[in-house]
Formats: structure tokens, C-alpha cells, sequence
């Protein structure tokens, strides 16, 4: 990319690591400075929240809306149906239209906490694409749309060539994914007048196809942008913890869990990771980036603090704050950590403790919790565990206990009524 970009909106996304490919920056360029410029990025609603994989693009929204454009988030209570293939190794399963509604009412809540929506000409709005691609009629729209399309070409995109080369199935109707992404462009080009759709990199195919579509239906030139896809320092794909992803809803991932695992974050991840999660200058980021020691700790502690202000609001970040000083600088029990509650009945007869680290999340199976006490990687109340049949009682649990895995994982278990 030789091009220098003028606009505030590729300034930014440049400067912050957001870019990694765009169809003609130059173009784009022109067009931001133009005027306001909508653009959307589009959200299956595969599982009742978003996770921490979806929150790189949801700062790209910000970062556009910031620099006085106009943000479309595009939710896929249609396309959710049909279940994006690229780069699976298989069919995603296919959900009920109650499954997908619930969905997309959990993941709706997160955007307002980044976004502002009304009706003013940089104010987000939120769609569904299943309002133009539920009522469809199949005929029309494969001589209108269908035609467009050149199958050859579909099978070279990499997506769907790294599916066939390993011979896995690609069904028919994973295969019109690509063609009902590329009408939403289309349709949101016909009625917001969107100009730019960004993505991951991974949809890269998705997005040159709704763009040739615009261009042969409408006659109209629209831009397609891509992020990097990320992965952390130590190679594992961003947004997976110990525990499974790592939930945008408090819901399903407490205030102090989602700030824990921004506590973890690698000291080679820190400068980058605050330049595309938070809202600090560039300059600070780097600088925050660079430190050794004992004072990197500072900058994930910072970190954590900013990223879930953003997400939760700051009276979660400054509760999940305390929580983890209480935890690990005063030895407490921490109230907001994850917590297990046990009724009297369930402990009558006592409950192992390896049984405990598996019911509180600390351990995927027993076998799991028996080799992490083995390994000394368990610790009830900060003392060591090693044996993972010793019994824990009513007695035991009169007062909260503390589980910790390895050396940041908590949990808090107590006794009911």
C-alpha cells in the first residue's frame, strides 16, 4: 500500500494496526473526505453473544463513527440460516428462527456500549438482513442475482478451495452463502447508500463478490477493507481462554473474568493489544508497550481496566479491579469472582475436591482436575492441594472457600442458605 491516506477514519485504522488489505485505499480515501461515508460489517448470530474474536471489527465501527462516518451493523437473521463456510472444516449446524432471534437479542446489547445510534446523519443503525432475504423468491432472485456469479470463480476463492482440497463436503447450500452476503451489499448499497463493507481477512471473497455484484447491478463503485486476523504472540488464536471464549455478555463471562483474561495477555501482545482494544493514543500505547519488568504488569493491569470499562462500563472495571487486588495482593475470597454455590444435600456425603475444581470451571474432567493437583497447579484458600480425594463438607464450606488453577484462574465456592 504505497497510498498515504488523507481521511482521519485510514489514518487511524493505519496507525492502530487495523489494515490489512482494501480493494483501492485511494478510492476509499477520496470518499471519506468527500463526505459521510456509511459502512458495515455483518454479524451471524451463531451463538446467544458475540466473543472477544468479534471485538476488533466493533472498534473498527467506533473508530469509523469517531471520525464522523456512519456505522451499519448488519445482523444475519437471514444469512445465519444458511451458515458461513469459509475456511470450516465442516457445516455449521443449522438453527430454528427462535434460536436466531435469541441470539441476535443477546449480541444487540454489546454494540450500544460502543456505538450511538439515532437518526442523525453519523448515528449507527441496526439491521437484519433477514428483512430482504426471508421474502425472497428463489426464481427471480437467480435470474436477477444468480446469473452474476461465476462458479469458476467461486471455487478459486481460498475459502472454499482449502474446504475441496481436503476433500470435505461443501453442500449447496453453504455455497450460496457467498451470493446472499454479497446481496446484503447490494440491498444496503439500494437503501443507506453504504459505500465500504469491512471484515476479517477471511472474508476477503465475500466482500470482492458484493462488490462486482453493486458494480454489475446497480452501476455503482463501492470499497471493500479487511483486518488482520490475530492471533497472540505465542501463536493461539486470539479470544480463546483456558476456559473456553472468552463472552462479550456479563451473562456468560463475568465483569472480572472478561477483565482477568486482559490481565493475562503476554507482555509482547500489551502495545499492540491497547492500540486496537482501547480508546489511548497511539503514542501512549507504544510507550505502555515498551516497558520491562515488573512495570509491564502496570500496562496490563491498564489494559484490562480500559478494555472492560468499554465493554461493562467503569463501575464493573473498578469492582473487577478490586476483586483481583483482593484476590491476589490481601488473599481474600473476592466476592465477584465466578462463583459455585452448593446446597447442604449435595455436600451431606462431602464432594471430592477434584470434583470441585470441575463443577466451578477449573478443570474440564476429573482426569483434568487430577493431573493439575498432581502437577501442584491447585490451590484451595492459597494452599496447596495434593489429594485430589480429599473431601470438603458442610463444615468445610461454612465460610466461602478460594479455588485457584495454576497461578490467575479463580473461583469462589460456598454453601447455600
Amino acid at each position: 500500500m504505497t497510498h498515504q491516506p488523507k481521511s482521519d477514519f485510514l489514518r487511524t485504522l493505519m496507525a492502530r494496526g487495523y489494515l490489512a488489505d482494501c480493494t483501492d485505499l485511494s478510492g476509499l480515501d477520496a470518499a471519506l473526505m468527500a463526505g459521510v461515508v456509511p459502512a458495515y460489517i455483518g454479524y451471524d448470530a451463531t451463538a446467544p453473544s458475540l466473543h472477544v474474536g468479534h471485538l476488533l471489527n466493533i472498534m473498527m465501527l467506533r473508530h469509523l463513527q469517531r471520525a464522523g462516518h456512519k456505522p451499519i451493523v448488519l445482523m444475519g437473521g437471514g444469512t445465519t440460516k444458511v451458515g458461513d463456510p469459509s475456511f470450516r472444516a465442516d457445516e455449521r449446524p443449522l438453527l430454528g428462527p427462535e434460536q436466531i432471534a435469541a441470539n441476535i437479542a443477546g449480541m444487540k446489547a454489546v454494540f450500544a456500549q460502543y456505538l450511538t445510534f439515532g437518526d442523525g446523519p453519523t448515528d449507527a443503525i441496526l439491521l437484519d438482513n433477514a428483512e430482504w432475504l426471508d421474502g425472497l423468491n428463489y426464481l427471480e432472485f437467480l435470474r436477477d442475482i444468480g446469473r452474476h456469479f461465476s462458479v469458476n470463480r467461486m471455487l478459486s476463492f481460498e475459502s472454499v478451495k482449502s474446504r475441496l482440497d481436503r476433500e470435505q463436503s461443501l453442500s449447496f447450500l453453504e455455497f450460496n452463502y457467498m451470493i446472499l452476503q454479497a446481496y446484503d451489499f447490494l440491498e444496503l448499497n439500494r437503501r443507506h447508500g453504504c459505500l465500504l463493507q469491512m471484515g476479517g481477512s477471511d472474508q476477503w471473497g465475500n466482500i470482492i463478490n458484493g462488490i462486482d455484484l453493486t458494480r454489475r447491478v446497480a452501476d455503482r463503485g463501492v470499497f471493500g477493507l479487511t483486518s488482520p486476523l490475530l492471533t497472540t504472540s505465542d501463536g493461539r488464536k486470539m479470544g480463546k481462554s483456558a476456559g473456553g471464549a472468552v463472552w462479550l455478555n456479563a451473562a456468560m463471562l463475568s465483569p472480572y473474568e472478561f477483565w482477568q483474561f486482559w490481565r493475562n495477555t503476554t507482555d509482547a501482545d500489551v502495545g499492540r493489544f491497547l492500540k486496537l482494544y482501547t480508546d489511548l493514543p497511539v503514542a501512549e500505547c507504544a510507550r505502555l508497550g515498551s516497558l520491562q519488568g515488573a512495570e509491564i504488569n502496570t500496562a496490563k493491569a491498564l489494559l484490562a481496566r480500559e478494555v472492560t470499562r468499554l465493554l461493562h462500563g467503569p463501575e464493573a472495571a473498578e469492582a473487577a479491579e478490586a476483586t483481583a487486588r483482593e484476590v491476589f495482593e490481601q488473599g481474600g475470597t473476592g466476592e465477584d469472582l465466578p462463583t459455585l454455590a452448593l446446597t447442604a444435600a449435595e455436600v451431606a456425603q462431602g464432594v471430592t475436591v477434584a470434583q470441585l475444581f470441575v463443577r466451578a470451571g477449573l478443570a474440564k474432567s476429573g482426569k483434568d482436575a487430577k493431573r493439575l493437583i498432581a502437577e501442584g497447579g491447585a490451590r484451595l484458600d492459597d494452599v496447596a492441594v495434593t489429594d485430589a480425594g480429599s473431601m470438603i463438607d458442610a463444615e468445610r464450606l461454612a465460610s466461602p472457600v478460594k479455588l485457584t488453577a495454576g497461578r490467575k484462574r479463580h473461583a469462589r465456592v460456598v454453601l447455600e442458605g
